[in-house]
């Protein structure tokens, strides 16, 4: 097989890329083992606006006006629902909220995510005696159903290997990469957390945040909304919801555990007042960044080799642009944004030296 580009990884990354190349009209291969379960456990929120600090997230507004459209297209082609609009709101805890709120609203661009008007609380099992706080053009995108669709439109298309990809198979030529029976111009590394044991990037400073949710089944509560407090509540239907998320950087492994399932309830109980059961919990390590922001690049010695990743917990509204970003890159010789392009760490080496 004679392909432009082999994709390592068929997480939300990787499979963004290849429908960035399907879009693109490259050919290519995706070879997974599935060892990363980050996108099969994400919440798959898509949301501007960090409700903790209610600041924008990096470059919203351009990842969503790409990201949207993106998703569309997917659903168009494969003929399944992933993408479903949600309203957002934020539990405010206490009147200084609500003037910080309005605070950020002021600042330029805000005004485009953030509702002018707070809400009140019309659903009896949420306790929000300060009101709401509404984000606008907030989804989510069910990130399992979407993963699964996708691989399986690949296998029908005989472009999924499911094997564990072994970097001493692959043998690099300045214009050429063999591995196996496959033929590559380029490589694409998008293995999630897995690029730990990458030799040719595992020099980056990827760390990881594993995540833990629960899902539950509240059958009084009526509410269609994700409702954020310290942790959130997604509407999955028939009464049921997901909730999360911890963030742990020191036990990066895919267990569940008693520790975060009790912080999870106990930060639920404060604004949930409605009998509710547990019927499942989950658990995956995020690939994530010191300064919250993708691994995207070249090697820098083999020219035919790059990397996705780091996206953390936002990856539904990163993914598609960071692959758009990274196949112009690779087939149109177009330089990366420096936000995202992994020279940045040498260049800020550099800075800091020079001022020495």
């Amino acid at each position: 097989m004679k392909v432009d580009c082999l994709i390592v990884g068929s997480g939300l990354a990787g499979l963004c890329f290849a429908e960035t190349l399907v879009q693109s009209g490259r050919s290519f291969a995706v070879i997974s083992d599935d060892s990363q379960s980050a996108s099969e456990v994400a919440g798959g929120l898509y949301n501007p606006l960090i409700l903790k600090r209610f600041t924008l997230a990096f470059q919203a507004a351009v990842q969503l006006d790409y990201a949207m459209p993106f998703y569309e297209k997917v659903e168009q082609r494969l003929r399944r629902q992933f993408d479903y609009k949600q309203e957002v709101v934020r539990i405010l805890h206490e009147p200084a909220e609500q003037n910080r709120w309005f605070e950020a609203r002021d600042r330029k661009g805000y005004d485009r995510f953030m509702d002018e008007v707070l809400l009140e609380n019309n659903t009896p099992q949420i306790k929000a005696p300060h009101k709401l706080a509404r984000v606008l053009e907030t989804g989510r995108l069910d990130t399992a159903a979407f993963r699964s669709a996708y691989r399986e439109w690949l296998e029908a298309q005989g472009l999924l290997i499911q094997e564990r990809f072994t970097y001493d198979r692959l043998e690099i030529t300045p214009d050429v990469l063999r591995y196996g029976t496959i033929e590559a111009s380029h490589i694409v590394f998008a293995e999630g957390f897995g690029l730990k044991q990458n030799p040719f990037f595992n020099h980056l400073p990827l760390q990881g945040s594993k995540g833990e949710l629960l899902t539950i089944h509240a059958p009084e509560l009526k509410e269609e909304r994700v409702v954020k407090s310290s942790v959130f509540i997604i509407p999955l239907g028939n009464q049921h919801f997901r909730v999360g998320a911890t963030y742990d950087n020191y036990n990066l492994n895919q267990e569940t555990t008693d520790k975060a399932k009790d912080y999870l309830l106990s930060q639920l109980d404060k604004f949930l007042d409605t009998p509710y059961t547990v019927v499942d919990h989950v658990a995956g390590v995020r690939p994530s960044v010191s300064d919250r922001r993708p691994l995207v690049g070249q090697h820098q010695q083999h020219r035919n080799l790059w990397v996705l990743n780091g996206f953390g917990s936002r990856g539904v509204m990163i993914a598609p642009y960071a692959s758009m970003a990274l196949c112009q890159a690779i087939f149109e010789d177009k330089a990366l944004p420096e936000e995202l392009d992994i020279r940045r760490f040498a260049l800020r080496e550099q800075r800091r030296q020079g001022r020495k």
